[in-house]
């Protein structure tokens, strides 16, 4: 099986949000059998067991996917190296996570891509905590309309 890491700051919205929204997208594809989606958390107050965003899970549900509370919990990558040595491509939500991904050895010779990047674009998904549905819905929406755009690139990299 191979194995797509999604990192964002606290891995309680943005990566959240693409994990969901690449699960459905490798089921449509009759593919998600042999691709494991995770995600995790990069930032200094990343920390295990947070749960995911009221607001994502909302943002989400309006999109047609039913996450209930406890479906995710956050992960702090910082604390469970072995989740970025397992996989076998990691895509971040800004430069800076990939930057921060840069000191772990464990990421070494690993392909390593914002999301906006994979899809050949510039740019970072920003974060929407604290600022409402309507930038969670934003959020939401960019981040699918990236994966839409990368998905067969994605597909490409896994060995």
């Amino acid at each position: 099986m191979r194995i797509v890491l999604v990192v964002c700051q606290a891995n309680t919205a943005r990566s959240v949000m693409a994990q969901a929204l690449l699960q459905r997208m490798l089921a449509e594809r009759g593919i998600r059998d042999s691709i494991r989606v995770s995600s995790g958390g990069i930032a200094p107050f990343a920390r295990d067991g947070m749960l995911a965003s009221l607001d994502a899970r909302l943002a989400l549900r309006e999109d047609g996917i039913e996450l209930a509370e406890d479906a995710v919990v956050s992960t702090d990558l910082k604390q469970h190296r072995e989740r970025i040595a397992e996989a076998d491509l990691i895509v971040t939500m800004t430069v800076r996570q990939k930057a921060a991904l840069a000191a772990f050895a464990e990421a070494a010779g690993k392909p390593v891509f914002t999301l906006r990047g994979l899809g050949g674009e510039e740019g970072d998904i920003g974060d929407p905590a604290g600022q409402g549905e309507d930038t969670f819905r934003a959020c939401r929406d960019e981040i699918k309309r990236c994966l839409e755009r990368s998905l067969d690139r994605l597909l490409a990299l896994l060995p």
